[in-house]
């Protein structure tokens, strides 16, 4: 999407080889109280049923429709580079570069990176002061459906993406706010950037997913990366339908789970 206004860019590539160098050893969030009882009360176990429900929920459909189906699976198929622009803040950045990395290691069938250029960029997050939440809307989105948006989501931040006549996501936005406290802004940088990948769809029928609005995590669950593994198996294509979907789903839950169990050091 065209940006008409100046606004400073993060030194991304500058920090990157010493954020990542810890990333693997340093849960993204641990040292957030509110986010270290979520992980430590967390639901891990599910059903084949529980897990099926929420992805059909989640990866079909959308929380507001702009224009075209809704009705097929949406999903990258090249690899993902986030570049980040805004305000210069190292400790967002810094989290954002951990979230990023986070999403990457917990689905393993997704290439997904930070990027110091932005032509490079397939996703690009925005950072702005939460005052002008509003403002970056309207600029992305335009004057109409701004308001729109405001009327029906009423959002703390915001993501939205670009597909083709394939259903293969070729770009994706995602606006948060940079003064926010820590943890609504990993809460939204988790959920807005996962849902960038193509799970759009907000439901408040299933529990245990960020994509639920009456739900805040603040870091990356097993539900959730139940649904962007299913998400990113190979099997699962762009522009599937309901019924194909669900006829691949049993061996992809199967396969899944065990991935999950093995990256989570959970019992199978």
């Amino acid at each position: 999407m065209p940006s008409s206004r100046k606004t400073p860019v993060l030194a991304v590539m500058p920090l990157m080889a010493a954020v990542f160098l810890f990333l693997a050893a340093t849960p993204v969030s641990a040292e957030i109280p509110a986010i270290a009882v979520r992980q430590q009360t967390e639901k891990k176990d599910f059903t084949d049923a529980e897990i099926v429900d929420g992805f059909m929920k989640t990866a079909f459909g959308a929380e507001y429709h702009l224009a075209g189906r809704v009705d097929r699976i949406r999903k990258f198929d090249k690899p993902v580079r986030v570049f980040v622009a805004g305000p210069a803040r190292a400790d967002r950045l810094k989290q954002l570069a951990r979230v990023t990395a986070d999403i990457g290691h917990h689905v393993p069938n997704l290439d997904i990176a930070l990027t110091s250029r932005r032509d490079d960029a397939n996703v690009i997050v925005t950072l702005v002061k939460d005052r002008d939440l509003d403002k970056a809307i309207r600029k992305f989105y335009g004057v109409d459906t701004a308001k729109n948006i405001r009327r029906s989501l009423d959002p703390q931040c915001l993501s939205g993406f670009r597909k083709n006549d394939k259903y293969e996501i070729e770009h994706a936005e995602v606006i948060l706010a940079i003064d926010a406290g820590d943890f609504v802004f990993l809460d939204c940088a988790y959920e807005e950037l996962l849902q960038s990948l193509g799970p759009i769809n907000d439901t408040d029928s299933v529990p245990w997913t960020m994509f639920n609005d009456d739900v805040s995590m603040g870091f990356f669950d097993i539900y959730d990366q139940f649904i962007l593994n299913i998400l990113y198996d190979p099997r699962i294509k762009a522009g599937m339908t309901v019924d194909e979907v669900r006829a691949m789903l049993p061996a992809v839950v199967g396969d899944v789970r065990a991935q999950i169990a093995k990256i989570n050091d959970l019992k199978p």
